[in-house]
C-alpha cells in the first residue's frame, strides 16, 4: 500500500489528540470497525468526519476492494469498450494518475450506455451501463458513503443493504400480516430511477457529507449523460440503473419516505422502490395511499403510478415474486403465478429442440436457472410445482435427445443401451409419432433410463 511521506510520519504519533485524517488512515491499516469512527460524540467532530472523505475514497486499499467487487459482478462494457478483465492491467499502469485526477477534480465520468430490458408484464426497463473505470470509482464511493448513511436507514428497508435480503423483507411482511394487518397499500413508483430529482437528492446527501469535492464528483456522475444511438443526451433527472452507486442513492432518497412512515406509525416493508404498507382495513388503506402519494409527489417530486398502486387483500397482491395464502397457522408464502410462468418460459427457451446446442451445456444452464430459482423461492410452499416442473423438464429433454437420434438404427441402439427391451426399442425406433408425443411414450422404467 502506498501512502504519502507526510501521512506515514503522522501515523507514528499517538492516536490521542490526532487529527481525524490520521484516524482514518489508521483505520485503513489496522481494520478498526467503521462504527468507532461514526460515533457522534460531538456535532463538531461528526462534521469533521466527512470533510475529507475523498481521501478515503481514493485510498488504494479501498480502490482494491472496489476492483474485487467490480470483477465479481462482471457485467458488460460501457461506451469505451473496456472489459472487466482489462481493468487490472489498466490500474497497474494508471492508478496514480486516476487518484490524482480524482483529488484534483479533473476526473470526468463518461456517459452511460443505454440498454433496454423488456419487462415480463410488458414495457421496457432502461439501464445505464457505465464504463468499467466509472464503475470502479462509483463502487469506491459507495463503500465509503454507505458506512455513513446505512446506520441511520430504517430497519424496515431491506434492499441493497449489507446483511439484509429479500427473504428478510418477506419474513417481516408475514409478521405484520399475522398481527392482523391483512390489507396492503401496494405503492408503485413510476420509472423511479429515471425521475429522481438531482437537487433534492444532492441536498439529502449534503446533510451528512461535508466534503464538497466528493459532492461535486457524485453530481458529475448524475449528470454524465446517456449515449443513445450515438448521441449523448443530457439527463436533468434520474440515477440510471446499472451502476454501483445508484442503489445507494435510491436508498438515500427513499429513506425520507421511510422516516415519514415511521413518524406516522405505519407498519411497512420496503425493498428498493417496492413499498408495501400494511393496514387493518381497506378504508384506512385508501386514506394512507392518498396521504403518502401527496408526500411523495410534493416533497420528493416522485411520480406514483396510479394504475399499478392499489389497496387490496394480501392474497391478491404480489411482493418480490411471492404471494400469500392463509392457513390455520397464519399467513404463508407461495410462488406467484407470474413468477412460475416466467420460470417456465426460461426453461422453454433453453430446452427448445429446434435450437442446436451441446447437451451438456444445456444441462449446465438448466441447473443454473433451477438452482437460482429454488434458492430464491425456498420460503414458499412449492412441492407440487417442483414435481411438475421436474417431470416437464425431463420430457422436454427427451424430445431434444430424440431429435438428435435421426436414424432408426441410432434410436434402436441407444434405447437398447438404456435398458428398453429390444422388441419395444425396435417399435419406438420405427414410430411415426412426433417428437413431443414419443418423448412420453419411450420413457422406460429401467434404472439407466430414469436419468433422462
Amino acid at each position: 500500500m502506498v501512502y504519502s511521506t507526510n501521512m506515514n510520519k503522522r501515523q507514528k504519533t499517538s492516536k490521542e489528540g490526532c487529527s481525524e485524517e490520521v484516524g482514518l488512515e489508521t483505520r485503513g491499516k489496522q481494520k478498526v470497525s467503521s462504527e468507532l469512527l461514526a460515533v457522534p460524540i460531538q456535532k463538531a467532530k461528526s462534521e469533521v468526519d466527512t470533510e475529507n472523505l475523498l481521501e478515503r475514497v481514493v485510498n488504494k486499499r479501498n480502490l482494491y476492494e472496489a476492483y474485487k467487487r467490480v470483477k465479481r459482478n462482471k457485467g458488460s462494457n460501457g461506451i469505451d469498450g473496456m472489459r472487466v478483465d482489462e481493468l487490472l492491467p489498466y490500474l497497474q499502469q494508471n492508478v496514480d494518475t486516476l487518484i490524482s485526477n480524482l483529488l484534483n477534480g479533473k476526473y470526468r465520468p463518461n456517459p452511460v450506455r443505454r440498454k433496454e430490458i423488456p419487462k415480463p408484464n410488458g414495457g421496457i426497463r432502461l439501464l445505464g451501463i457505465p464504463t468499467v473505470i466509472d464503475r470502479l470509482v462509483q463502487q469506491a464511493i459507495a463503500q465509503v458513503v454507505n458506512d455513513i448513511f446505512d446506520k441511520d436507514f430504517s430497519d424496515n428497508s431491506y434492499g441493497f443493504r449489507p446483511n439484509r435480503s429479500a427473504h428478510m423483507a418477506l419474513e417481516k411482511s408475514i409478521e405484520y400480516i399475522n398481527d392482523g394487518y391483512r390489507y396492503v397499500v401496494d405503492m408503485d413508483l413510476e420509472k423511479f430511477f429515471d425521475t429522481v430529482n438531482h437537487d433534492i437528492l444532492m441536498a439529502l446527501i449534503a446533510r451528512k457529507i461535508k466534503d464538497k469535492r466528493l459532492l461535486k464528483l457524485i453530481r458529475r456522475f448524475l449528470n454524465s449523460g446517456i449515449l443513445v444511438n450515438g448521441v449523448v443526451v443530457s439527463n436533468e433527472d434520474g440515477a440510471p440503473q446499472g451502476g454501483p452507486l445508484s442503489p445507494l442513492l435510491s436508498n438515500i432518497m427513499l429513506d425520507e419516505l421511510d422516516k415519514e412512515l415511521e413518524k406516522r406509525g405505519h407498519k411497512f416493508v420496503r425493498y428498493a422502490d417496492d413499498s408495501n404498507i400494511y393496514v387493518k382495513s381497506k378504508r384506512a388503506g385508501h386514506r394512507v395511499l392518498q396521504n403518502i402519494t401527496k408526500f411523495l409527489e410534493g416533497n420528493l417530486k416522485l411520480k406514483v403510478n396510479q394504475q399499478k398502486s392499489d389497496v387490496a387483500s394480501l392474497i391478491k397482491r404480489k411482493f418480490l415474486g411471492y404471494s400469500y395464502y392463509y392457513t390455520r397457522d397464519g399467513a404463508k408464502l407461495r410462488v406467484h403465478k407470474k413468477s412460475y410462468e416466467r420460470l417456465k418460459e426460461k426453461i422453454r427457451k433453453l430446452t427448445n429442440r429446434n435450437i442446436s446446442m451441446n447437451f451438456n451445456y444445456r444441462l449446465k444452464k438448466l441447473k443454473e436457472i433451477i438452482v437460482g430459482w429454488v434458492n430464491y423461492y425456498k420460503l414458499a410452499n412449492m412441492g407440487d410445482k417442483l414435481r411438475h416442473i421436474d417431470s416437464w423438464i425431463r420430457r422436454r429433454l427427451r424430445a431434444c435427445i430424440w431429435k438428435t437420434w435421426k436414424k432408426v438404427k441410432t434410436r434402436f441402439k441407444n434405447l437398447a443401451k438404456l435398458g428398453v427391451p429390444k422388441y419395444k426399442a425396435w417399435e419406438y425406433a420405427n414410430t411415426r409419432k412426433g417428437y413431443w408425443r414419443i418423448s412420453k411414450s419411450c420413457k422406460c422404467q429401467s434404472q439407466n433410463a430414469q436419468k433422462l
